[in-house]
């Protein structure tokens, strides 16, 4: 019965955005490269400038480091910083893991059986409004000051972002197909595998990057509420100490870790939901 359900292809639509993974395309690789060369002038003219403005100004480096300053706590501190990255990592791929399969189960369920939304919809929308960080001290008083916390914060603010883009994507299937589909006699689970999974996997890239945005800034807030280890400590520990250009160091590889977050997917997405022929 595999064999004879048919395929469909997917759009040709080529526009390409921030919050559209739907539609990467290969693309010019000579402009591509380009637009990289243009932002890494622009963020050296803005470096620069910046070096220089605090400089001329006298600006207090407690007040606003220079980014001269700031590279030279990467240079003094990075072997202290480093441990306390691999423990914020750690936590984002734990809590995000278990979110995003709890997520991606959900979306599955309510997309199948849809008095089960009725149930679970209140509930996943109690998460979505409530700050995590505001339950990070109730789960430390509850598991201590370990990583079952933060871990748990992150998967409870990670989880419905995936659940609830991945069950947009699952719903906007093409309910002719689906109706093809059982023409030939499929079932729901061929229907689901075959047909709604494919068609909604850009939608389902985006949750999983919102998701892993969204762990990455929990992670980071639950260090800093509460434990003596993360990058979130390492914030509250220099800002205590007002040592700013460490602080500002630890906040720009926080920046780096979330653009990695969005190129890892766009990059998925290019491979795996390239909607042309």
């Amino acid at each position: 019965m595999k064999d004879i359900i048919p395929k469909f292809q997917k759009s040709d639509k080529k526009d390409v955005s921030i919050t559209n993974l739907s539609a990467f395309s290969s693309g010019n690789s000579r402009k591509t490269w380009g637009e990289i060369l243009a932002i890494c002038l622009v963020a050296i003219i803005v470096v620069g400038s910046m070096e220089i403005a605090l400089r001329l100004f006298e600006v207090k480096s407690y007040i606003l480091p220079r980014p001269s300053e700031i590279f030279q706590a990467y240079y003094t501190d990075f072997g202290l910083v480093l441990p306390h990255l691999g423990h914020t990592l750690a936590v984002l791929l734990m809590g995000f893991s278990i979110g995003s399969a709890i997520g991606l189960i959900l979306a599955a369920v309510i997309t199948q059986f849809p008095f089960a939304e009725k149930i679970i919809a209140p509930y996943i929308l109690i998460l979505v409004t409530t700050p995590m960080l505001a339950l990070v001290p109730l789960l430390i008083l509850t598991y201590g000051f370990g990583y079952s916390p933060r871990v748990i914060a992150v998967a409870l603010a990670s989880g419905p972002m995936v659940m609830i883009n991945s069950a947009t994507g699952f719903r906007r299937v093409d309910s002719a197909k689906i109706a093809l589909a059982r023409s030939y006699g499929a079932s729901t689970f061929q229907i689901f595998w075959k047909i709604r999974a494919p068609m909604a996997l850009p939608m389902i890239l985006v949750g999983l990057m919102i998701g892993a945005i969204f762990g990455l800034l929990t992670a980071v807030g639950a260090e800093m509420v509460g434990g003596g280890f993360g990058l979130g400590n390492r914030l509250t520990t220099y800002s205590s100490m007002i040592q700013m250009p460490q602080f500002f160091a630890v906040v720009f590889i926080l920046s780096a870790l979330g653009i990695l977050i969005y190129v890892i997917f766009f990059l998925l997405g290019k491979k795996f939901a390239n909607w042309e022929p």
